[in-house]
């Protein structure tokens, strides 16, 4: 069976890293590290178990739930209603020997 470490994914082992006694033990430095430096990794038996970041890069990550995503915005636009017929354009062929 593997160790937890070599299953961590490569982007969590450039950030700092908790045991869960020393983040509870140390919670309010936690928090304000996160804020200050960046997402904090938190691990649970040696596992990465969770990683505790800034309400700030939250909300960059998962985007802002008031914008519309682009499917809404290409329905909604105004060229939705437009009817467009295809260009037939005949290409010239020429024959080919086998």
């Amino acid at each position: 069976m593997r160790s937890g470490a070599e299953r961590r994914e490569p982007a969590l082992d450039r950030l700092t890293g908790w045991k869960l006694e020393e983040a509870k033990a140390r919670f309010s430095e936690l928090v304000r590290r996160a804020h200050a430096e960046g997402p904090q990794r938190v691990t649970v038996y040696g596992r990465d178990a969770v990683v505790v970041l800034s309400a700030e890069a939250y909300t960059e990550l998962v985007g802002r739930k008031d914008r519309p995503d682009l499917a809404s915005l290409l329905a909604g636009s105004p060229l939705s209603r437009l009817e467009l017929e295809p260009a037939h354009e005949a290409s010239p062929v020429r024959e080919v020997e086998l």
